[in-house]
């Protein structure tokens, strides 16, 4: 048997407030990198276990095509990595939140591929709907957070390329990597359980380098 379920209720939404907003958040310099954001959704699913969203990226798209994401994009001028999320988070799955959503902020990520990765965390509710596009999801994943509490999360293996650790997440039988798994990792320590735990340092693995 697995960990138990985290129920989707009020108790775990101020549970997940208190943390998010007691954790002293890191940004990082842009630096010729170029600002985005992810959305990292908590919602139910139909057994009302709380769950994060996850999607596949489409086959279609330029870059990093199929590759396990939270949902997010550049920030564009004058945007906010809040206003960022939200935004992204409509025009990929068709679920329109406002503000009020939004819990906070996790520590700035950089990816190899040349971004700033600001991570928001954002409180779903209870009566959702989700209509992926298409153009740029090919399949969306509701995972329960207590399934980030599984035997072997995260997985740290080296590699020759770097001496910064590559970060796995063994979820929906396969292997998510950074920056995403950095992101959940985070995640599940600061919202879940109100530890600062720091991902920063994590690696990438070297086919995310481009």
């Amino acid at each position: 048997m697995g960990p138990d379920p985290v129920r989707f209720d009020e108790t775990l939404h101020q549970r997940a407030l208190a943390n998010v907003r007691a954790f002293d958040r890191r940004s990082a310099a842009i630096d010729g990198h170029r600002p985005a954001a992810v959305a990292v959704v908590l919602l139910p699913d139909d057994a009302g276990r709380a769950c994060f969203l996850l999607t596949r990226r489409a086959a279609s798209l330029r870059t990093h095509t199929s590759q396990w994401a939270l949902p997010g994009g550049r920030v564009n001028p004058g945007e906010t990595a809040p206003c960022a999320a939200l935004r992204e988070l409509r025009e990929e799955v068709g679920l329109g939140l406002g503000e009020d959503a939004v819990l906070g902020l996790l520590d700035d990520y950089r990816s190899r591929s040349g971004f700033v990765i600001t991570p928001v965390v954002v409180w779903a509710g209870a009566a959702v709907e989700l209509q992926p596009n298409p153009d740029e999801v090919a399949s969306l994943h509701l995972v329960p957070l207590s399934d980030l509490e599984a035997p072997g999360i995260p997985t740290l293996v080296s590699i020759p390329e770097s001496d910064r650790p590559v970060i796995q997440l063994p979820l929906l039988s396969r292997l998510i990597h950074a920056p995403t798994a950095a992101v959940i990792y985070q995640m599940r320590e600061v919202v879940m359980h109100g530890r600062p735990t720091r991902v920063d340092h994590f690696e990438q693995p070297v086919w995310a380098w481009q």
